[in-house]
């Protein structure tokens, strides 16, 4: 316990957590900024783009939902620092297999798989630092966490676009490159690369002290079931997930198709999704970073939550407020709504803090995944009431009611603010 007294904000673990979320974002989020270009160079049409779009980002989103369970379950049986190894060369082989598809069905299974391996990153580093740090700081560290992983949204853009724009300077390997429809393959590439290249850095991480403690227990380790066989560990855990619902709303829907939504709001200039995409993460990153120091300034988790849900609704609403406006009206509110639902870490955080070092990492690493999960539910409600209410007053229902139950799932949640993490589920 000595050493995790001495575990500060800049130190490895905290470091290597927030290196391993980036290269978790750049992945997660390239495929909504290279949506369009790498689904046309595939031969479908704009309308097949949408349509196959939401299939594959939903395929995604399975491999997260599937992966989140695996991963988790093994980080509390077999240790922290097993997922963060094994979830980061499983990504990477799929991303470089990402870059060699030739189909709509080969795409989305690549897309699965770097999913499944994607979803043991967050988790697992937010549940190693939550137990390394002393709780004092445990918002902050975990703050620093997102805020700088959140910026592989922000490398993902400038990746996927630095082709086009040195070919726009005369260089023929980047003009070859974009018209033979090899770039966004590159991406890819680029993002198993990091992969790789962080598995070295990880060497230098030690286990958490508190994981090493239970490991010889006789209790139950990473039992998922364990979720629901018990009603107010079930309760906890549902509301865990409900409260991180409005982030995958904002950037799964909105966001990600801000261009279709643009066109229904009759905005004349184009709207381009990746610049959409990288600009709220770039707002998500500040807001991230920010949260975890208004949690410990209030003395609360919930308080903060507050602040960051009533800039989210404000944010919705103007989004919906678009007729006949611009693309860089667009383009603001998708930042302020990027900023509004900067409260990724602290709600992950809070889904560690909840369980006990037994169920831990499975919470910390589910939870999430199963927030990124609930997109294709949420896609299927917007998809549904398409027909019946219009693409933007669909998209307006949906958001009403996320945010209501997600409101809901805040004022019934605990307080977890200076919670001691030093015990066990039973």
């Amino acid at each position: 316990m000595k050493q995790q007294k001495n575990i500060g904000l800049l130190s490895i673990p905290v470091i290597v957590a927030a290196l391993g979320y980036f290269v978790d974002i750049y992945d997660l989020l390239l495929f909504s900024i290279i949506r369009l270009k790498s689904l046309r160079s595939l031969g479908l049409t704009d309308a097949m783009c949408d349509t196959e779009g939401k299939f594959i980002i939903s395929i995604q989103m399975y491999g997260l939902l599937l992966g989140g369970i695996l991963w988790g379950v093994m980080g509390d049986k077999k240790g922290r620092l097993s997922v963060l190894f094994g979830s980061i060369v499983l990504y990477s082989i799929a991303n470089i297999a990402n870059g060699f598809v030739q189909t709509v069905n080969q795409y989305a299974l690549a897309r699965f798989i770097a999913g499944v391996g994607l979803a043991g990153e967050l988790g697992a580093g937010i549940t190693l630092v939550s137990e390394l740090v002393p709780k004092e700081i445990r918002g902050k560290a975990t703050s620093i966490v997102a805020g700088v992983g959140l910026t592989g949204a922000v490398a993902a853009y400038f990746v996927a676009n630095s082709f086009g724009w040195m070919a726009a300077s005369g260089n023929t390997w980047a003009a070859d490159m974009v018209s033979s429809g090899y770039d966004w393959r590159i991406c890819y590439f680029v993002g198993g690369a990091l992969g790789l290249m962080l598995l070295l850095l990880r060497v230098s991480v030690f286990e958490s002290g508190m994981y090493k403690n239970m490991a010889h227990a006789n209790v139950s380790k990473g039992n998922f079931l364990m979720f629901f066989n018990n009603g107010k560990r079930f309760k906890k855990y549902l509301l865990a997930i409900l409260v991180g619902l409005p982030t995958w709303y904002v950037i799964g829907v909105l966001i990600t198709f801000s261009k279709e939504f643009a066109e229904h709001f009759g905005i004349k200039e184009p709207v381009e999704p990746g610049k959409a995409v990288m600009l709220a993460y770039v707002a998500i990153s500040i807001g991230d970073l920010l949260i975890g120091f208004v949690s410990n300034w209030l003395g609360s988790r919930k308080k903060a939550l507050y602040i960051f849900y009533f800039l989210t609704v404000l944010g919705i609403g103007l989004f919906f407020f678009q007729q006949n406006g611009s693309a860089t009206g667009m383009y603001a509110i998708c930042a302020l709504m990027g900023f509004a639902t900067g409260f990724w870490a602290l709600f992950v955080t809070m889904a560690a803090e909840h369980f006990g070092t037994n169920l831990r990492a499975t919470a910390a690493t589910t939870v999430p995944n199963m927030v990124r999960g609930s997109l294709p539910i949420i896609i299927l409600l917007f998809s549904s009431m398409k027909p019946v209410f219009g693409y933007i007053n669909a998209g307006a229902i949906t958001g009403v009611i996320v945010m209501g139950i997600s409101i809901a799932a805040v004022l019934m949640t605990e307080e977890t603010f200076g919670k001691d993490l030093n015990f066990m589920e039973d």
